[in-house]
């Protein structure tokens, strides 16, 4: 939600910058859950395969547009590459912050399950097969598109880089408006991709818990209001680094980092102390500190995220 409404607010600031009226980022983001109301009606992830092979085209073009643009503009006037921090508090809790934003930039085993659940398994070709062929392909892409951008990035601006890297750059101003709508397009079909896990869970409590009937009025009912509530945290929080710091830890640390590792031992009970052993132990013992630590850098930088802007600005 804050990544779209951002992005949408960049790309009319780029082309509109005479006789314009300026818009606050509260209205790009309602723009952007406009469109999330409607595609998160879609019943499953099959249905929204389109939509994801189109984000995820959207997120090599615009990787690509970051940082051959960076590549380009050079090395800034005065640019620092120290810690941005005055104090060892703060360096400390920014490093939490930051652990806990690359815990949300690999975080998509908790998706992962839920596709390798729709593809058909058997004795003779069992899913994990393919499963095992697309994780590995993906993850090369997503190597492929972030590491160039965080090294060209960090050599442009240094300490002084926007969280969101198209926000740092202006020129060629057709180009960056183009990779903002980009990254529009990529999170319209990412936050399906993270929802749809949700909504089955939702609809699957209701049904068997609550004993509510199946029908279209509970989806979409429950759908919406929970599309409603991201859409009214992102108005009231938009504050794009603190909020990944803080969902990378509290949120997908668990069921990404330690949670299958825990699951793992309990099913195949491997010898203590075997090499398997140790392995899941270490995930376990990593995955829990990085749950505990990555939140409080997240919510210290949206506290002084908050310091700086007003809510519903």
């Amino acid at each position: 939600m804050v990544t779209g409404g951002q992005c949408l607010k960049k790309i009319h600031d780029l082309l509109c910058k005479v006789h314009c009226k300026d818009i606050k980022l509260t209205y790009f983001i309602m723009m952007f859950a406009s469109v999330q109301f409607f595609l998160s009606h879609l019943p499953n992830f099959n249905s929204i395969s389109g939509v994801s092979l189109a984000a995820a085209v959207m997120s090599v073009c615009y990787a690509t547009i970051a940082w051959t643009a960076s590549l380009k503009k050079g090395v800034q006037p005065n640019v620092d590459y120290g810690f941005k921090p005055q104090s060892t508090t703060g360096t400390v809790l920014s490093f939490f912050n930051g652990l806990g934003t690359m815990a949300f930039a690999y975080a998509a085993h908790n998706v992962v399950m839920e596709i390798q659940a729709t593809i058909p398994s058997t004795p003779e070709k069992p899913s994990k097969g393919p499963m095992w062929k697309g994780v590995l392909v993906a993850y090369i892409i997503v190597g492929c598109c972030f590491f160039p951008v965080a090294i060209i990035g960090y050599w442009t601006f240094g300490n002084n880089i926007s969280e969101n890297i198209l926000l740092s750059l202006e020129k060629p101003t057709w180009l960056i408006a183009l990779a903002n709508l980009f990254v529009v397009i990529h999170v319209i079909g990412s936050y399906q991709v993270f929802a749809m896990p949700v909504f089955d869970m939702m609809e699957t409590v209701l049904v068997k818990k609550l004993n509510f009937a199946p029908t279209f009025k509970l989806r979409f009912i429950a759908r919406n209001t929970y599309v409603a509530l991201t859409m009214i945290t992102g108005i009231c929080v938009p504050y794009f680094g603190g909020l990944l710091g803080f969902f990378g830890g509290f949120a997908f640390a668990p069921t990404t980092y330690f949670l299958p590792c825990i699951i793992w031992l309990i099913i195949y009970k491997p010898k203590a102390w075997s090499l398997t052993w140790i392995i899941n132990w270490i995930c376990i013992i990593l995955g829990v500190a990085l749950m505990v630590v990555s939140p409080i850098g997240g919510l210290r930088q949206i506290i002084m995220d908050a310091k700086k802007y007003q809510s519903f600005d």
